[in-house]
Protein backbone atom coordinates (compact mmCIF):
# COMPACT_ATOMS: atom_id res chain seq x y z
CA UNK A 1 0.00 0.00 0.00
CA UNK A 2 2.63 2.26 0.36
CA UNK A 3 5.05 1.47 -2.35
CA UNK A 4 4.54 4.59 -4.16
CA UNK A 5 4.73 6.67 -1.31
CA UNK A 6 8.10 4.88 -0.09
CA UNK A 7 8.97 5.12 -4.15
CA UNK A 8 8.85 9.05 -4.04
CA UNK A 9 11.91 9.24 -1.43
CA UNK A 10 9.70 9.66 1.64
CA UNK A 11 10.10 8.72 5.07
CA UNK A 12 7.40 6.53 6.39
CA UNK A 13 6.34 9.17 9.07
CA UNK A 14 6.34 11.90 6.72
CA UNK A 15 2.81 13.12 6.39
CA UNK A 16 0.17 11.33 3.67
CA UNK A 17 -2.85 12.70 2.14
CA UNK A 18 -6.10 11.34 3.28
CA UNK A 19 -6.28 9.89 0.18
CA UNK A 20 -3.37 7.97 0.38
CA UNK A 21 -4.04 6.87 3.51
CA UNK A 22 -7.58 5.41 3.09
CA UNK A 23 -6.17 3.65 -0.03
CA UNK A 24 -8.14 0.35 0.19
CA UNK A 25 -6.05 -2.61 0.93
CA UNK A 26 -8.82 -5.00 -0.46
CA UNK A 27 -11.54 -5.34 -3.33
CA UNK A 28 -14.13 -5.48 -0.46
CA UNK A 29 -13.22 -2.14 0.22
CA UNK A 30 -13.61 -0.29 -2.66
CA UNK A 31 -16.97 1.79 -2.70
CA UNK A 32 -18.99 2.13 -5.75
CA UNK A 33 -18.39 -1.15 -8.10
CA UNK A 34 -20.40 -3.45 -7.11
CA UNK A 35 -21.15 -4.68 -10.62
CA UNK A 36 -17.88 -5.81 -10.94
CA UNK A 37 -16.18 -6.48 -7.78
CA UNK A 38 -19.07 -8.10 -5.43
CA UNK A 39 -19.47 -11.96 -4.86
CA UNK A 40 -20.49 -13.04 -8.20
CA UNK A 41 -19.82 -9.80 -10.61
CA UNK A 42 -17.73 -10.61 -13.69
CA UNK A 43 -14.54 -9.64 -12.21
CA UNK A 44 -14.05 -11.85 -8.83
CA UNK A 45 -15.29 -14.65 -10.82
CA UNK A 46 -12.07 -13.89 -13.12
CA UNK A 47 -10.49 -14.01 -10.15
CA UNK A 48 -12.22 -17.08 -8.56
CA UNK A 49 -11.72 -19.15 -11.18
CA UNK A 50 -7.58 -17.90 -11.24
CA UNK A 51 -7.79 -16.62 -14.81
CA UNK A 52 -7.11 -12.90 -15.31
CA UNK A 53 -6.94 -11.88 -18.73
CA UNK A 54 -6.06 -8.54 -20.23
CA UNK A 55 -8.85 -6.15 -19.25
CA UNK A 56 -9.24 -2.38 -19.77
CA UNK A 57 -11.13 -0.16 -17.40
CA UNK A 58 -13.28 2.45 -18.32
CA UNK A 59 -14.26 5.29 -16.30
CA UNK A 60 -14.27 9.00 -14.93
CA UNK A 61 -11.53 9.77 -12.89
CA UNK A 62 -11.38 9.10 -9.26
CA UNK A 63 -13.46 5.78 -9.17
CA UNK A 64 -10.58 3.60 -8.65
CA UNK A 65 -9.18 2.32 -11.53
CA UNK A 66 -5.71 2.28 -10.03
CA UNK A 67 -6.37 1.23 -6.90
CA UNK A 68 -8.64 -2.04 -8.59
CA UNK A 69 -5.49 -2.60 -11.03
CA UNK A 70 -3.24 -2.97 -7.84
CA UNK A 71 -5.41 -5.34 -6.14
CA UNK A 72 -5.85 -7.53 -9.13
CA UNK A 73 -2.18 -7.95 -8.87
CA UNK A 74 -1.95 -9.11 -5.41
CA UNK A 75 -5.23 -11.50 -5.64
CA UNK A 76 -3.52 -12.93 -8.73
CA UNK A 77 -0.08 -12.94 -7.01
CA UNK A 78 1.56 -10.63 -10.06
CA UNK A 79 4.20 -8.41 -9.79
CA UNK A 80 2.88 -4.80 -10.38
CA UNK A 81 4.37 -2.45 -12.84
CA UNK A 82 2.51 0.67 -13.67
CA UNK A 83 3.34 3.08 -16.46
CA UNK A 84 1.47 6.88 -17.51
CA UNK A 85 0.61 6.81 -21.70
CA UNK A 86 1.43 10.69 -20.75
CA UNK A 87 4.84 10.47 -19.68
CA UNK A 88 6.47 6.98 -21.15
CA UNK A 89 7.62 6.35 -24.27
CA UNK A 90 8.74 3.01 -26.27
CA UNK A 91 12.19 3.06 -24.47
CA UNK A 92 10.13 2.88 -21.22
CA UNK A 93 7.83 0.13 -22.58
CA UNK A 94 10.70 -2.03 -23.35
CA UNK A 95 12.30 -2.26 -19.81
CA UNK A 96 9.05 -3.07 -18.54
CA UNK A 97 8.88 -5.90 -21.36
CA UNK A 98 12.26 -6.89 -20.65
CA UNK A 99 11.67 -6.94 -16.68
CA UNK A 100 8.51 -9.21 -17.23
CA UNK A 101 10.52 -11.97 -19.69
CA UNK A 102 12.85 -12.04 -16.90
CA UNK A 103 10.08 -12.22 -13.77
CA UNK A 104 8.52 -14.99 -16.42
CA UNK A 105 12.17 -17.14 -16.36
CA UNK A 106 11.69 -17.50 -12.72
CA UNK A 107 8.00 -18.14 -12.54
CA UNK A 108 6.70 -14.81 -11.80
CA UNK A 109 4.30 -13.12 -13.48
CA UNK A 110 3.93 -9.36 -14.24
CA UNK A 111 0.72 -7.22 -14.35
CA UNK A 112 1.23 -4.11 -16.64
CA UNK A 113 -1.18 -1.37 -15.99
CA UNK A 114 -1.14 1.57 -18.25
CA UNK A 115 -3.19 4.96 -17.16
CA UNK A 116 -4.43 7.02 -19.48
CA UNK A 117 -3.80 4.32 -22.50
CA UNK A 118 -5.87 5.98 -24.89
CA UNK A 119 -2.85 8.53 -24.69
CA UNK A 120 -0.93 6.27 -26.73
CA UNK A 121 -1.01 5.96 -30.32
CA UNK A 122 -1.77 3.13 -32.56
CA UNK A 123 1.89 1.51 -33.17
CA UNK A 124 2.21 2.19 -29.26
CA UNK A 125 -0.96 0.33 -29.14
CA UNK A 126 -0.10 -2.87 -31.42
CA UNK A 127 3.34 -3.17 -29.32
CA UNK A 128 1.70 -4.91 -26.96
CA UNK A 129 0.05 -7.56 -28.23
CA UNK A 130 3.38 -9.87 -29.17
CA UNK A 131 3.79 -9.81 -24.93
CA UNK A 132 0.03 -10.07 -24.09
CA UNK A 133 -0.24 -13.30 -26.95
CA UNK A 134 2.90 -15.09 -25.40
CA UNK A 135 1.57 -14.25 -21.65
CA UNK A 136 4.84 -12.20 -21.06
CA UNK A 137 2.08 -9.43 -19.53
CA UNK A 138 -1.17 -9.57 -18.45
CA UNK A 139 -2.33 -5.78 -19.77
CA UNK A 140 -4.83 -3.51 -18.04
CA UNK A 141 -5.66 -0.40 -19.42
CA UNK A 142 -7.42 2.31 -18.04
CA UNK A 143 -8.83 5.58 -19.66
CA UNK A 144 -11.38 8.27 -19.52
CA UNK A 145 -12.35 7.56 -23.39
CA UNK A 146 -14.69 5.52 -24.83
CA UNK A 147 -12.12 2.38 -25.82
CA UNK A 148 -14.50 2.27 -29.17
CA UNK A 149 -13.23 5.00 -30.00
CA UNK A 150 -9.64 5.21 -28.85
CA UNK A 151 -7.78 1.57 -28.45
CA UNK A 152 -7.03 -0.35 -31.63
CA UNK A 153 -9.44 -3.18 -32.85
CA UNK A 154 -6.62 -5.32 -32.30
CA UNK A 155 -5.88 -4.66 -28.62
CA UNK A 156 -9.70 -4.52 -27.97
CA UNK A 157 -9.89 -8.04 -29.21
CA UNK A 158 -7.17 -9.32 -26.34
CA UNK A 159 -8.89 -7.87 -23.66
CA UNK A 160 -12.07 -7.21 -21.55
CA UNK A 161 -13.55 -3.86 -21.58
CA UNK A 162 -15.07 -3.07 -18.04
CA UNK A 163 -17.28 0.55 -17.42
CA UNK A 164 -16.35 1.62 -14.28
CA UNK A 165 -19.25 3.87 -12.51
CA UNK A 166 -19.42 7.30 -11.75
CA UNK A 167 -19.29 6.64 -7.70
CA UNK A 168 -23.05 7.99 -6.07
CA UNK A 169 -23.98 9.66 -3.31
CA UNK A 170 -24.00 6.70 -1.56
CA UNK A 171 -20.73 5.64 -2.08
CA UNK A 172 -19.15 9.12 -1.52
CA UNK A 173 -20.82 8.98 1.74
CA UNK A 174 -19.40 6.00 2.54
CA UNK A 175 -16.16 7.59 1.63
CA UNK A 176 -16.63 10.75 4.14
CA UNK A 177 -17.48 8.16 6.60
CA UNK A 178 -14.48 6.47 6.58
CA UNK A 179 -12.42 9.77 6.04
CA UNK A 180 -14.06 10.97 9.70
CA UNK A 181 -13.08 7.02 10.98
CA UNK A 182 -8.92 8.09 9.88
CA UNK A 183 -9.17 11.38 11.55
CA UNK A 184 -10.99 10.11 14.43
CA UNK A 185 -13.25 13.09 14.16
CA UNK A 186 -16.38 14.62 12.62
CA UNK A 187 -16.27 17.07 9.49
CA UNK A 188 -17.56 20.00 10.33
CA UNK A 189 -20.58 20.19 8.52
CA UNK A 190 -24.04 21.21 8.61
CA UNK A 191 -26.16 18.34 6.57
CA UNK A 192 -26.75 20.72 4.06
CA UNK A 193 -23.10 21.25 3.80
CA UNK A 194 -22.35 17.86 3.69
CA UNK A 195 -24.71 16.86 0.66
CA UNK A 196 -23.15 20.14 -0.75
CA UNK A 197 -19.59 18.84 -0.43
CA UNK A 198 -20.89 15.31 -2.34
CA UNK A 199 -22.59 17.56 -5.55
CA UNK A 200 -18.67 19.17 -5.33
CA UNK A 201 -17.56 16.25 -5.87
CA UNK A 202 -19.00 15.73 -9.09
CA UNK A 203 -18.63 11.45 -8.52
CA UNK A 204 -14.43 11.18 -8.23
CA UNK A 205 -13.95 9.86 -4.80
CA UNK A 206 -10.56 11.18 -4.67
CA UNK A 207 -11.75 14.64 -5.14
CA UNK A 208 -14.13 13.98 -2.18
CA UNK A 209 -11.52 12.76 -0.08
CA UNK A 210 -9.23 16.22 -0.55
CA UNK A 211 -11.97 18.52 0.05
CA UNK A 212 -12.22 16.56 3.20
CA UNK A 213 -8.65 17.20 3.99
CA UNK A 214 -8.45 20.57 3.55
CA UNK A 215 -11.67 20.78 5.77
CA UNK A 216 -10.46 19.12 8.47
CA UNK A 217 -7.27 21.29 8.43
CA UNK A 218 -9.93 23.53 10.02
CA UNK A 219 -9.25 25.00 13.20
CA UNK A 220 -11.27 22.96 15.82
CA UNK A 221 -14.02 24.08 17.50
CA UNK A 222 -15.70 26.45 15.49
CA UNK A 223 -19.51 26.21 14.63
CA UNK A 224 -20.46 23.83 11.82
CA UNK A 225 -20.26 24.94 8.47
CA UNK A 226 -22.94 25.95 6.21
CA UNK A 227 -23.59 25.20 2.82
CA UNK A 228 -23.53 28.88 1.37
CA UNK A 229 -20.15 29.09 3.00
CA UNK A 230 -18.25 25.87 1.73
CA UNK A 231 -17.98 27.24 -2.02
CA UNK A 232 -15.17 30.11 -0.36
CA UNK A 233 -13.41 27.20 1.83
CA UNK A 234 -13.27 24.57 -1.16
CA UNK A 235 -13.20 24.30 -5.03
CA UNK A 236 -15.82 22.77 -6.69
CA UNK A 237 -14.50 20.03 -8.97
CA UNK A 238 -14.96 20.96 -12.81
CA UNK A 239 -17.54 18.75 -14.79
CA UNK A 240 -15.99 15.93 -16.56
CA UNK A 241 -16.36 17.66 -20.46
CA UNK A 242 -13.72 16.91 -23.11
CA UNK A 243 -14.69 19.08 -26.50
CA UNK A 244 -13.11 16.69 -28.57
CA UNK A 245 -13.84 13.12 -27.18
CA UNK A 246 -17.27 11.09 -26.40
CA UNK A 247 -18.98 13.58 -23.48
CA UNK A 248 -19.13 16.44 -26.33
CA UNK A 249 -21.44 13.89 -28.55
CA UNK A 250 -22.79 12.52 -25.85
CA UNK A 251 -24.48 16.04 -24.38
CA UNK A 252 -24.87 17.09 -27.72
CA UNK A 253 -26.99 14.09 -28.68
CA UNK A 254 -29.20 14.94 -25.05
CA UNK A 255 -29.54 17.84 -26.42
CA UNK A 256 -31.32 17.20 -29.19
CA UNK A 257 -33.02 14.72 -28.05
CA UNK A 258 -34.11 16.25 -25.07
CA UNK A 259 -35.93 18.62 -27.49
CA UNK A 260 -37.28 15.87 -29.62
CA UNK A 261 -38.92 14.77 -26.94
CA UNK A 262 -40.22 18.13 -25.95
CA UNK A 263 -38.52 17.81 -22.47
CA UNK A 264 -37.43 21.64 -22.31
CA UNK A 265 -36.52 21.43 -18.91
CA UNK A 266 -34.02 18.98 -19.63
CA UNK A 267 -32.75 20.57 -23.00
CA UNK A 268 -31.79 23.59 -21.26
CA UNK A 269 -30.11 20.95 -18.90
CA UNK A 270 -27.90 20.10 -21.12
CA UNK A 271 -27.26 23.08 -22.99
CA UNK A 272 -25.80 24.72 -19.88
CA UNK A 273 -23.62 21.81 -19.27
CA UNK A 274 -22.24 22.18 -22.54
CA UNK A 275 -21.78 25.77 -21.90
CA UNK A 276 -20.24 25.64 -18.69
CA UNK A 277 -18.08 22.45 -19.82
CA UNK A 278 -16.18 24.95 -21.91
CA UNK A 279 -18.01 24.14 -25.07
CA UNK A 280 -18.04 26.39 -28.13
CA UNK A 281 -21.43 28.13 -28.04
CA UNK A 282 -21.13 28.32 -32.18
CA UNK A 283 -21.31 24.80 -32.07
CA UNK A 284 -24.16 24.67 -30.11
CA UNK A 285 -25.88 27.25 -31.95
CA UNK A 286 -25.13 24.94 -35.44
CA UNK A 287 -26.85 21.54 -33.51
CA UNK A 288 -29.72 24.31 -32.56
CA UNK A 289 -30.19 25.33 -36.25
CA UNK A 290 -29.88 21.49 -36.75
CA UNK A 291 -32.79 21.13 -34.33
CA UNK A 292 -34.83 23.81 -35.78
CA UNK A 293 -35.20 21.82 -39.20
CA UNK A 294 -34.82 19.16 -38.92
CA UNK A 295 -36.86 17.81 -35.81
CA UNK A 296 -39.34 20.74 -35.42
CA UNK A 297 -39.51 21.44 -39.37
CA UNK A 298 -42.93 22.60 -40.60
CA UNK A 299 -44.89 21.98 -37.59
CA UNK A 300 -43.66 26.00 -36.70
CA UNK A 301 -41.59 27.20 -39.41
CA UNK A 302 -40.90 30.36 -37.22
CA UNK A 303 -38.55 27.99 -35.52
CA UNK A 304 -35.40 28.32 -38.55
CA UNK A 305 -35.67 32.11 -38.60
CA UNK A 306 -35.53 32.03 -34.58
CA UNK A 307 -32.71 30.23 -34.76
CA UNK A 308 -30.49 31.95 -37.40
CA UNK A 309 -31.67 34.84 -35.51
CA UNK A 310 -29.81 33.69 -32.26
CA UNK A 311 -26.69 33.06 -33.96
CA UNK A 312 -26.37 36.24 -35.11
CA UNK A 313 -27.54 37.64 -31.60
CA UNK A 314 -25.17 35.78 -30.17
CA UNK A 315 -21.97 37.21 -32.45
CA UNK A 316 -23.42 40.58 -32.24
CA UNK A 317 -23.34 40.51 -28.59
CA UNK A 318 -20.38 37.79 -27.60
CA UNK A 319 -20.09 36.77 -23.84
CA UNK A 320 -21.80 36.63 -21.79
CA UNK A 321 -25.20 38.29 -22.94
CA UNK A 322 -25.19 36.18 -26.00
CA UNK A 323 -26.25 33.27 -24.20
CA UNK A 324 -29.21 34.70 -23.48
CA UNK A 325 -29.93 34.11 -27.39
CA UNK A 326 -29.36 30.39 -26.96
CA UNK A 327 -31.59 30.39 -24.05
CA UNK A 328 -34.41 31.41 -25.21
CA UNK A 329 -33.62 29.58 -28.72
CA UNK A 330 -33.76 25.90 -26.66
CA UNK A 331 -36.85 27.02 -24.89
CA UNK A 332 -38.46 27.88 -28.06
CA UNK A 333 -37.30 24.34 -29.73
CA UNK A 334 -38.15 22.41 -26.78
CA UNK A 335 -41.64 24.15 -26.72
CA UNK A 336 -42.73 24.04 -30.40
CA UNK A 337 -44.73 21.66 -31.98
CA UNK A 338 -42.18 19.15 -33.65
CA UNK A 339 -42.43 17.59 -37.25
CA UNK A 340 -39.81 16.16 -39.51
CA UNK A 341 -41.63 15.44 -42.15
CA UNK A 342 -39.89 17.70 -44.79
CA UNK A 343 -36.61 16.34 -43.29
CA UNK A 344 -37.80 12.04 -44.29
CA UNK A 345 -39.45 13.71 -47.37
CA UNK A 346 -35.73 14.73 -48.52
CA UNK A 347 -34.21 11.76 -47.63
CA UNK A 348 -36.80 9.94 -49.70
CA UNK A 349 -36.78 11.98 -52.55
CA UNK A 350 -32.68 11.76 -52.72
CA UNK A 351 -32.98 7.86 -52.66
CA UNK A 352 -35.12 7.98 -55.58
CA UNK A 353 -33.01 10.35 -57.37
CA UNK A 354 -29.98 7.53 -56.37
CA UNK A 355 -32.37 5.16 -58.06
CA UNK A 356 -33.88 6.49 -61.34
CA UNK A 357 -30.28 7.83 -62.71
CA UNK A 358 -30.30 10.49 -65.00
CA UNK A 359 -34.13 10.53 -66.14
CA UNK A 360 -35.18 14.07 -67.89
CA UNK A 361 -37.38 16.59 -66.94
CA UNK A 362 -41.06 16.34 -68.97
CA UNK A 363 -40.94 18.51 -71.76
CA UNK A 364 -42.84 21.55 -70.53
CA UNK A 365 -40.76 21.62 -67.51
CA UNK A 366 -37.89 22.69 -69.55
CA UNK A 367 -36.76 25.84 -70.98
CA UNK A 368 -36.98 26.88 -74.75
CA UNK A 369 -34.07 29.77 -74.98
CA UNK A 370 -32.95 28.81 -78.93
CA UNK A 371 -35.28 27.36 -82.13
CA UNK A 372 -33.11 24.85 -81.73
CA UNK A 373 -34.79 23.72 -78.76
CA UNK A 374 -38.13 24.59 -79.64
CA UNK A 375 -37.90 22.52 -82.15
CA UNK A 376 -36.84 19.73 -79.85
CA UNK A 377 -40.14 19.58 -78.18
CA UNK A 378 -38.38 21.91 -74.92
CA UNK A 379 -41.37 24.10 -73.15
CA UNK A 380 -43.58 21.69 -75.43
CA UNK A 381 -47.57 21.59 -73.27
CA UNK A 382 -46.26 23.70 -70.67
CA UNK A 383 -49.23 26.39 -69.00
CA UNK A 384 -48.27 29.08 -66.94
CA UNK A 385 -50.07 28.83 -63.70
CA UNK A 386 -50.93 32.55 -63.37
CA UNK A 387 -52.60 32.99 -66.19
CA UNK A 388 -54.85 29.85 -64.96
CA UNK A 389 -58.45 31.32 -63.60
CA UNK A 390 -57.93 29.03 -60.13
CA UNK A 391 -54.45 29.94 -60.36
CA UNK A 392 -53.00 25.90 -61.15
CA UNK A 393 -52.62 24.26 -64.48
CA UNK A 394 -52.31 21.14 -62.41
CA UNK A 395 -48.98 19.44 -64.69
CA UNK A 396 -47.56 16.53 -63.84
CA UNK A 397 -43.45 17.63 -63.23
CA UNK A 398 -41.89 14.23 -62.78
CA UNK A 399 -39.98 12.58 -65.17
CA UNK A 400 -42.33 10.81 -67.84
CA UNK A 401 -40.89 7.40 -67.33
CA UNK A 402 -41.37 7.96 -63.31
CA UNK A 403 -44.62 7.07 -61.59
CA UNK A 404 -45.82 9.90 -59.26
CA UNK A 405 -44.24 9.68 -55.95
CA UNK A 406 -45.84 10.87 -52.38
CA UNK A 407 -42.31 11.89 -50.50
CA UNK A 408 -44.03 14.58 -48.36
CA UNK A 409 -46.65 13.54 -45.95
CA UNK A 410 -46.52 16.55 -43.34
CA UNK A 411 -47.89 15.54 -39.49
CA UNK A 412 -50.91 16.57 -37.86
CA UNK A 413 -49.38 18.93 -35.07
CA UNK A 414 -48.44 22.42 -35.48
CA UNK A 415 -48.64 24.16 -38.78
CA UNK A 416 -47.69 20.83 -40.72
CA UNK A 417 -52.10 20.33 -40.42
CA UNK A 418 -52.20 23.07 -42.58
CA UNK A 419 -49.90 22.38 -45.20
CA UNK A 420 -51.74 18.91 -45.43
CA UNK A 421 -54.47 21.03 -46.02
CA UNK A 422 -52.76 22.73 -48.54
CA UNK A 423 -51.05 19.06 -49.98
CA UNK A 424 -54.68 17.83 -50.27
CA UNK A 425 -56.18 20.98 -51.70
CA UNK A 426 -53.83 20.70 -54.49
CA UNK A 427 -53.65 16.98 -54.84
CA UNK A 428 -57.59 16.87 -55.65
CA UNK A 429 -57.59 19.95 -58.26
CA UNK A 430 -54.41 18.21 -60.07
CA UNK A 431 -56.72 15.24 -60.79
CA UNK A 432 -59.44 16.99 -61.73
CA UNK A 433 -57.21 19.04 -64.25
CA UNK A 434 -56.27 15.77 -65.64
CA UNK A 435 -59.77 14.39 -65.92
CA UNK A 436 -60.49 17.70 -67.67
CA UNK A 437 -57.47 16.63 -70.39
Amino acid sequence: MNDLFNAAGLEKEAPRPLADRMRPATLDDVVGQDHLLARGAPLRRMLDAGRLSSLILWGPPGVGKTTIARLLANDANLEFEQISAIFSGVADLRKVFDRAKARRATGKGTLLFVDEIHRFNKAQQDGFLPHVEAGVITLIGATTENPSFELNAALLSRAQVFTLNRLDDDALERLLSRAEKVEGRSLPLTEDARERLRNMADGDGRFVLNLAEELFAEPDGRRLIEAGELGAIVQRRAPIYDKGQESHYNLASALQKSIRGSDVDAALYWAARMLVGGEDPRFILRRLVVIASEDVGNADPQALPLAIAARDAYEFLGQPEGEIAIGQLVAYLGSAPKSNRSHMAFKMAKSAARETGSLAPPAHAMNAPTKLMKSLGYSEGYRYDHDEIDGFAGLNYFPPEMERQKFYQPSPFGFDKEILKRLEYWERKRREKQSEN
